[in-house]
């Protein structure tokens, strides 16, 4: 029996969305407002879904106070209030869109988390516009 437990976290950043390789003109027609020189943020919501067996002894899938733990230390405290594209090693040279943020925390959350574990990462960057990655 494998059941699905889910920690829903909240983190606001600053990014610009830009590709060095483009030039400006079709960088502002690809990436709109997005690519303003002077970054725009978001607020982000942050859902970690877990599968996995029921533990016969503790009745937990996953212990819920360390999930958020590890999310805290993992993912909140490396990007929370920060400009991805300045103050971060994983955006130095990724352009910082919501599916690559997606890839970059279910990476980071992948090594921390046993592997017996199904993982799949949801993000919200607005409340209409949100990506999911699973490893896959």
């Amino acid at each position: 029996m494998k059941i699905a437990v889910y920690r829903k976290e909240h983190f606001n950043c600053a990014h610009r969305l830009h590709n060095p390789s483009l030039s400006e003109e079709k960088n502002e027609k690809v990436f709109g407002k997005c690519n303003n020189k002077n970054y725009h943020g978001h607020n982000y919501d942050l859902t970690v879904k877990l599968v996995g067996p029921v533990d016969p002894e503790t009745g937990y899938v996953f212990d819920m106070k360390v999930l958020s733990d590890i999310i805290k230390i993992n993912v909140l405290n490396k990007f929370d209030h920060k400009n991805l594209n300045l103050d971060t090693d994983e955006f130095k040279d990724l352009n910082p869109t919501a599916e690559n943020i997606a890839v970059v925390i279910w990476n980071i959350l992948r090594k921390e988390i046993d592997n017996k574990y199904e993982l799949t990462i949801r993000l919200y960057e607005t409340e209409r516009n949100f990506v999911e990655y699973d490893g896959n």
